[in-house]
């Protein structure tokens, strides 16, 4: 299978992602906005149970270079995104 590319924009949509890749796929994407000066993200998780929603608030709150984070507004995605601010460099 070929590797999927995802954009460094900011938005990580993680409805084509199987659960269990959430903690590498995270920490590779903190790693790539960094890297392109991008400290503002927008992670969408969907609504669905919150279970999703919970693990990335979990790994968010642990990750040193996550300064804050929070549920999106409603125009944003509202509990079905996840707004975070990373550390700057």
């Amino acid at each position: 299978m070929d590797p999927v590319v995802i954009p460094i924009n900011g938005v990580l949509d993680l409805h084509t992602f199987a659960p269990g890749e959430l903690n590498a796929l995270l920490d590779d994407y903190i790693d790539a906005c960094l890297e392109a000066n991008i400290n503002d993200l927008r992670i969408i998780h969907g609504k669905g149970s919150g279970v999703l929603r919970q693990r990335v608030h979990t790994l968010l709150k642990k990750d040193p270079r996550v300064e804050r984070y929070e549920d999106a507004p409603p125009e944003a995605g509202g509990w079905g995104a996840t707004l975070a601010t990373l550390t700057r460099r």
